[in-house]
């Protein structure tokens, strides 16, 4: 008898333990759904936002923008010179090493294996 209660008891405390497990999985589900939903709606909100970027900064868009606001455009002087690559400029520095000697890959001349 005393097997019988005691089994009867366990059983209970476990149908009491699924049931919180269920339930906790269940509020889990909820939790995820409302943060997916969240996210979901704040992608799309970007995506408005990068679609209007887009539609501002088409090149008609912007043609249109200097037409209508007057804007007085000039392009540089015809005696001055733009430098197209900053890298080949005059006043870039090729890079040294503290001692004066210039900066390599560290690799020697390569050489083809004699097949």
């Amino acid at each position: 008898m005393i097997k019988l209660i005691l089994c009867l008891v366990s059983s209970i405390v476990i149908a009491a333990c699924v049931l919180q497990l269920r339930q906790q999985r269940i509020n889990m589900n909820y939790e995820s759904n409302r943060l997916h939903d969240q996210l979901e709606a704040g992608q799309a909100r970007l995506w408005n936002q990068q679609l209007q970027i887009a539609v501002c900064t088409a090149p008609n868009a912007i043609t249109e923008t200097v037409g209508h606001h007057d804007l007085k455009m000039a392009s540089p002087a015809l005696g001055q010179t733009v430098t197209q690559n900053w890298v080949l400029s005059s006043r870039a520095v090729s890079p040294t090493r503290p001692t004066g000697q210039p900066v390599t890959s560290g690799r020697g001349p390569r050489r083809l294996a004699n097949r």
